[in-house]
């Protein structure tokens, strides 16, 4: 059975954290059904995708993402947690969330439950009134300039958070941004055997204005993992340089 806990990763760089992405996406390219991803993985992609936490001090979302799914880092089996802190880690990576508009329903596990750590980065580009409204719901919240926002949250993770590596899991928008970037260093894929069809894709990455084609991002396979029982797909990718 495939495990990632098994999984190796480099170190990170010297000035920023180790960077991976990991999307969901169906057989003809959508990432959300219904405005979530909710219904295109299995059990066994839920499971992997706890998996793969346990080797990152964070777990970041976009804003949209927090908005359609929720953002937390929690692993939810007893098992993995501890797999963290016999290896010296906190027992649930950070989440965080990266906002220019502010707009985050209160009412999620990320401000409710206190089981994990979790911080909010803000666009200084957010409404006036927005960090203190924010931070009254009892996360710290960072203010990162507007148009340097990620690059100022990940300088904010590595010198203050300690962390050496940074779990991505969405939307399409920031992962495209970080890539843009040259801040991504590997991307994790599952493809659902789901064909989902309508006008309107939801792509695991997009940025403003098409690659043209030799400006195309260029990947190397490290894996590519088949689940016979759900007719999964499972690609590790680094980026090259």
């Amino acid at each position: 059975m495939l495990d990632y806990t098994a999984l190796e990763f480099p170190d990170p760089p010297a000035d920023r954290p180790y960077t991976a992405i990991n999307m969901v996406m169906s057989a003809d390219g959508r990432t959300a059904v219904e405005g979530s991803e909710r219904g295109l993985g299995s059990e066994t992609d839920q499971r992997l995708m706890r998996e793969l936490r346990v080797h990152f001090d964070v777990v970041l979302n976009g804003a949209a993402t927090f908005r359609a799914s929720g953002t937390s880092a929690r692993l939810n089996r007893p098992e993995l947690e501890q797999w963290r802190t016999e290896r010296g880690m906190p027992p649930t990576p950070i989440a965080a969330v990266l906002t220019r508009s502010s707009d985050l329903p209160p009412d999620r596990r990320f401000f409710t439950d206190r089981s994990f750590d979790a911080v909010v980065y803000l666009s200084s580009a957010a409404p006036p009134n927005a960090h203190k409204r924010l931070a009254a719901l009892g996360r710290p919240v960072i203010e990162v300039p507007q148009d340097k926002e990620i690059q100022a949250a990940f300088h904010h993770m590595r010198e203050q958070l300690g962390a050496q590596r940074i779990l991505v899991e969405g939307g399409a928008t920031l992962n495209g941004a970080i890539i843009q970037a040259n801040l991504a260093d590997e991307f994790f894929l599952t493809l659902a055997p789901k064909i989902t069809g309508g006008p309107t894709q939801t792509p695991a990455v997009q940025w403003p204005t098409p690659a043209s084609r030799d400006a195309l991002q260029h990947l190397s396979l490290i894996h590519a993992h088949t689940a016979p029982k759900t007719n999964e797909l499972f690609l590790r990718y680094k980026f090259s340089a």
